[in-house]
């Protein structure tokens, strides 16, 4: 049965959150907001948060700037996972990936359908790693942030979750990196 072995330690994450929005300032971003609530309430640290434009160049130049930085482990993205024009947060996450993590938008969209039905058709939540971090990106409404969060990474991302979680893998994540070199 999965649950938490309270005989592992938890090991705090450190999490970018980044907003993806045309319109939305720090005091309007409800969903970033709600990110850094429950990852600190969790126990894991907010290593930074940024409010971009979806615009691809600037999503991906943010998250360039986390891969590389060695106090980020993962970054969660809320906005631009939608159908239209200006959504492009999915194109440039994948741009990145060096491994595509597709059960993460499956399951999403799974647990989503349950709450809002066929409607969940028009999310392209999508996640993957890049040089050792892990990139989620969410869409923009508080209950596609919540849904993500309490059903998929609160346990993805507790080291104590069992059979496993992600936690556990972040010293092999780069392992490519090192046979390569050999």
């Amino acid at each position: 049965m999965p649950g938490i072995d309270e005989s592992r330690p938890f090991i705090p994450v450190r999490i970018a959150v980044l907003t993806v929005s045309d319109t939305r300032g720090i005091a309007e971003d409800r969903s970033g907001q709600m990110l850094v609530d429950r990852l600190e309430a969790a126990g894991h640290i907010l290593a930074d948060r940024k409010i971009i434009r979806d615009e691809i160049y600037e999503i991906q130049n943010v998250l360039e700037e986390w891969i590389g930085d060695e106090t980020v482990d993962a970054v969660i993205s809320t906005g631009g996972t939608g159908v239209t024009g200006r959504d492009v947060t999915p194109e440039a996450f994948s741009s990145l990936y060096e491994k595509e993590i597709p059960g993460f938008g499956e399951l999403f969209r799974m647990l989503s359908y349950q709450k809002i039905g066929t409607s969940t058709i028009q999310s392209r939540a999508t996640a993957g790693v890049a040089r050792g971090t892990y990139l989620f990106a969410l869409p923009g409404s508080t209950g596609a942030v919540k849904d993500a969060w309490d059903d998929i990474l609160v346990h993805q991302l507790d080291y104590r979750f069992m059979p496993c979680n992600f936690v556990e893998l972040f010293d092999r994540l780069r392992e490519h990196e090192k046979r390569n070199k050999d």
